[in-house]
């Protein structure tokens, strides 16, 4: 007789391979993922394809969906895919991940941008539901507007979470290739609304440890901070430099960023609380920082260091976090960003064993991403150099 746990991680399972022939790559990829779902028909196939030929990129997803028979079929192509415990980046490769999810509605979704006499707007967003749980989504960067979609998606989508990446195009094509319910779509963006009885939740790693004090930004002309509490914001940084142990500065200076707190009224702003930005320059006669995004007077922020010792830790806090709430863990979907990988750590491999051992689990696959798209303090954002992962739970909610 199947335990209650031989039951659940029957629901998900990921595979990987590599190979010229990308058609086979994918069709030996989804094998893989189907074994753990032992006969069962998957509810929801992602298919990730890896490869510098436009055209086998495509057979390749095609492929991929054909051989699984999925209710739903979602993929992309990508700079990298992720799977069975592996990442690889730039060489032909497929992933592809599988979930039963008994009882979840999976509704399919296929945006395109077009432009009206009103003037550009985006259509296939299905209609909310009340129980709409999570929308995936894969964007091609070069032909949909990912960030404005995804910074007005709080409001145009009342809230649904959105978690997924922008995807990368094979070499010598000017944009992706998008794949969905067996049909390659060469343009716009493709995904998947989960609604009903499903138990899955975002967790975003920005890969930053804060330090120094939380501040009140008392001075800032756009995306350019003037002051900070009260003092001009390059001597604010210096200072706080300065204070760091002597062995702690050179980090702070290679990787510097900065949070911007979400939650104003928290009584303290810690790890998670904030969207981490890059700082891109400095103007020492203004004794000014610029940031990558604009923040208002008033704002609090706090200064974050990004390495791949922080990155490390920061996965590790959030996992032990998320399984601290309870409750069973089944497979995960996960984005990363192609800033990571071996750019940032020793291998590619790194994002996906983090996952899958912080959470005890193995059905988890993905892609390296362009740009990570991931909910932070119950709001959308487009993220870079993260680590935006889905995970599954059980199919009750």
């Amino acid at each position: 007789m199947s335990s209650p746990a031989d039951l659940l991680t029957s629901r998900f399972g990921d595979g990987l391979a590599t190979g010229p022939d990308l058609a086979a790559a994918a069709e030996s990829a989804v094998a893989q993922a189907l074994v753990p779902l032992r006969g069962q028909r998957p509810d929801l196939l992602c298919v990730f394809v890896c490869g510098d030929d436009p055209a086998m990129a495509e057979s390749a997803g095609i492929r991929g969906m054909e051989v699984a028979g999925a209710r739903t079929a979602v993929g992309c192509s990508a700079g990298g895919v992720i799977g069975a415990g592996r990442g690889v980046e730039e060489g032909p490769a497929v992933s592809a991940f599988a979930a039963c999810l008994p009882g979840v509605r999976c509704t399919p979704m296929r945006l395109e941008l077009v432009h009206t006499l009103d003037g550009a707007a985006i259509t296939g967003m299905p209609d909310r539901r009340e129980d709409d749980a999570v929308a995936v989504l894969l964007a091609d960067p070069f032909t949909f507007p990912v960030a404005e979609f995804v910074r007005r998606s709080h409001d145009d989508l009342n809230g649904l979470p959105l978690i997924g990446g922008m995807a990368s195009p094979p070499r010598g094509r000017r944009s992706a290739w998008l794949f969905l319910d067996g049909h390659s779509v060469p343009a716009g963006a493709v995904g998947v609304v989960l609604g009903g009885p499903v138990v899955a939740r975002p967790v975003v790693s920005q890969g930053c440890v804060p330090f120094g004090p939380s501040m009140t930004v008392t001075k800032a002309e756009g995306n350019v901070l003037l002051e900070l509490a009260g003092m001009p914001a390059l001597a604010k940084l210096e200072q706080i430099v300065a204070e760091l142990p002597a062995e702690d500065r050179p980090a702070a200076v290679r990787g510097l960023q900065i949070g911007i707190a979400m939650d104003e009224y928290a009584e303290e702003h810690e790890r998670g609380d904030f969207l981490i930005r890059g700082v891109v320059g400095a103007d020492q006669q203004r004794g000014a920082i610029a940031i990558g995004d604009v923040v208002e007077v008033g704002r609090t922020v706090r200064f974050q260091v990004r390495d791949s010792s922080a990155a490390d830790e920061d996965l590790r806090e959030l996992f032990t976090r998320f399984r601290a709430q309870g409750g069973p863990v089944g497979g995960a979907l996960l984005f990363s960003c192609n800033g990571r990988g071996r750019v940032m750590f020793p291998s590619a491999d790194h994002d996906v064993l983090a996952v899958r051992a912080g959470l005890d689990i193995t059905g988890v696959a993905g892609f390296f991403a362009a740009g990570e798209i991931g909910p932070v303090a119950g709001r959308n954002h487009l993220h870079g150099f993260t680590a935006s992962i889905l995970v599954f739970g059980t199919g009750e909610a």
